[in-house]
């Protein structure tokens, strides 16, 4: 029954605790107020409203594109998983900006980002402090709602500090005429994260191991995310140059420590099931943004407006999106293995892979695909000439809207398959219920083999067996069948498991953070993931190299030392009045 067993009254919610343009200014409207708090019915919308902040859709911000859930954009277009895409360089220059390396304090798109999250928090604190006026005689899961919505918020937090690294913390209980007195430096990244984690801990007490609702928070979901939080904090960073200057192996030990509480889940059967509306509250599915399709509300539902402008486009191509957020060739090159089916550490080293090319005649085919590809590039990539899920009117054309910019490569993670009868067939083109997952089964997999990883010693053999894990199911998923004949595959898929051999810290390392990103690829972690292990100087400036022949645009792009962290907004310090401090590697104020 996914997100509509939380949020039966959702559109009541919604409108409950619209964000307005005075920052974090979020009072209680409409059915709410002292008088009927002890009322079940109004406790509920409190709670929906916190759970509905994950559709980043406020009063005053209502383009949820623009400020991803997801984050598409902050997280895999600003790294080296994806295009931009879109209508060219001046189509949303403000993610152009972040592709190139070139953002600003003045990119509307961070201000954006900073405001929504901001109100996300806003209506998590307004929910908390009422909800702690209520009678617990009454309203008996009271401090099982208030530890859903703490964690709600800690998420919000999380989401901010990897951001934006400088914040301001605004307590539950300060008074909104305060809110402008509260600087952004009071606390370092390592106390903020230090703070979401204890917070996360202290919500798991009062959580119990399952909800009877799919979808709410649970003790499970708490320590995942405190696992998760403690894994970013053991990385600890020069305040001045956002660089790694230790690893925390304490904190490493914590993260193997609470996923090993994490009970109940495993991974699904076959990788492609991950974007099957069938499988998507199964047990690999640990937290996840539940959204719903013809539901009742506005438009065509709660459904993920993040991806609204990202659906695939082109001539012959079943639907006509806008056609943002691309695969680049680099993650495609990186799907490349060797004869015994491990990555290819040095493709950069190496030819493109699966390059189209065209006849005299203007047919088009691939180049370059003799070698082994991992066979998750085919889940995760849509190509030209291969089968694109189950469609069968034609195989995956060249479905970009400007193929000349961005190449003719399109997404088929996060899709249904175009001819589903779940899949909106007229705008928005594509959209259904399946869910986001924040945090899945197969990410604790790869956190706890980088915490044993970093540790070393003894617990790295355990980090290789849990690695193999995740690959034994790419390996035993159903390959992409050749869309002509269907009895061969589509490509020369090859995946191998590590051996025992040679199986230093220094090659795990390689072989989990190559994992990660080949697992997780635009699920709108991976610059995220470059700046934990801080390499995404070196990754990013390595990947422009790469790309720039092909990708005239990164001609000129170089990341520099402090833009790790996206540069306070503008906007958000002449509303403080002066007092936020920019970060690192960006102008003074």
């Amino acid at each position: 029954m996914k997100f509509r067993n939380i949020l039966s009254t959702s559109l009541a919610a919604l409108a409950l605790s619209a964000c307005s343009s005075d920052f974090l200014e979020n009072k209680p409207q409409g059915p709410l107020s002292e008088a009927n708090m002890n009322d079940p019915e109004a406790v509920d919308l409190l709670v929906n409203g916190a759970y509905a902040t994950f559709g980043c859709r406020y009063a005053d911000s209502n383009d949820p594109h623009w400020f991803p859930v997801t984050n598409w954009s902050y997280g895999e277009v600003r790294a080296d998983n994806a295009y931009k895409g879109g209508g060219g360089e001046t189509d949303a220059w403000e993610i152009h900006d972040m592709e190139t390396a070139k953002i600003q304090p003045n990119n509307g798109f961070l201000d954006g980002k900073w405001f929504n999250v901001y109100c996300g928090i806003s209506r998590c604190n307004s929910a908390i402090r009422a909800l702690q006026k209520v009678d617990e005689s009454v309203i008996k899961e009271k401090k099982t709602r208030i530890a859903e919505i703490r964690v709600i918020r800690d998420h919000w937090y999380f989401e901010l500090v990897r951001l934006f690294n400088r914040i301001p913390y605004m307590d539950i209980d300060l008074p909104e005429i305060d809110y402008t007195s509260v600087r952004n430096d009071e606390f370092t990244r390592e106390e903020h994260l230090a703070r979401i984690a204890a917070d996360l801990l202290e919500a798991a007490n009062d959580l119990p191991d399952h909800q009877p609702e799919v979808g709410r928070v649970n003790r499970n979901v708490a320590k995942a995310y405190a696992a998760k939080v403690k894994l970013y904090q053991a990385y600890e960073e020069d305040p001045q140059t956002n660089a790694v200057v230790n690893v925390n192996k304490a904190l490493m030990q914590e993260v193997v420590d609470l996923i090993d509480q994490v009970q109940g889940y495993d991974l699904l059967s076959d990788f492609q099931h991950l974007d099957l509306l069938e499988y998507e509250n199964g047990p690999e599915s640990v937290f996840a943004v539940q959204f719903s399709k013809d539901d009742g509300s506005s438009s065509v539902g709660r459904i993920n407006w993040s991806m609204l402008l990202n659906s695939m486009t082109g001539p012959g191509c079943p639907w006509q999106g806008d056609g943002f957020f691309l695969p680049s060739q680099d993650l495609i090159n990186a799907y490349q293995t060797d004869a015994n089916g491990l990555p290819m550490f040095d493709y950069q080293e190496h030819p493109d892979y699966g390059t189209v090319v065209f006849d005299d005649n203007g047919n088009f085919s691939l180049a370059n695909t003799d070698g082994n590809v991992d066979p998750r590039l085919d889940f995760v990539v849509g190509r030209p000439t291969i089968r694109y899920k189950t469609y069968t009117g034609s195989a995956c054309g060249l479905w970009v809207r400007n193929s000349d910019t961005y190449g003719y490569n399109n997404t088929k993670r996060f899709w249904l398959s175009p001819e589903s009868p779940d899949a909106t067939q007229g705008w928005p083109w594509g959209a259904s219920a399946l869910n986001w997952q924040i945090i899945r089964y197969a990410d604790l997999l790869l956190y706890k083999a980088e915490a044993l990883i970093e540790i070393g010693g003894n617990g790295l053999d355990e980090a290789r067996t849990l690695i193999n894990r995740v690959r034994t199911r790419a390996m035993n998923s159903a390959y992409v069948k050749d869309f002509d004949n269907p009895d061969k595959d589509a490509a020369n898929y090859k995946i191998g498991l590590y051996s025992a051999s040679g199986w230093t810290q220094d090659y795990a390392r390689k072989a989990l953070r190559t994992e990660m990103r080949l697992e997780k690829a635009m699920e709108g972690e991976r610059f995220y993931d470059l700046v934990r292990w801080g390499i995404a100087k070196e990754t990013m400036n390595n990947y422009f190299n790469a790309e720039k022949d092909t990708r005239i645009y990164y001609q000129n792009a170089t990341f520099d030392t402090g833009e790790e962290y996206f540069p306070v907004p503008v906007a958000q310090y002449n509303f403080s009045g002066g007092i936020y401090v920019q970060n690192p590697g960006y102008p003074a104020f």
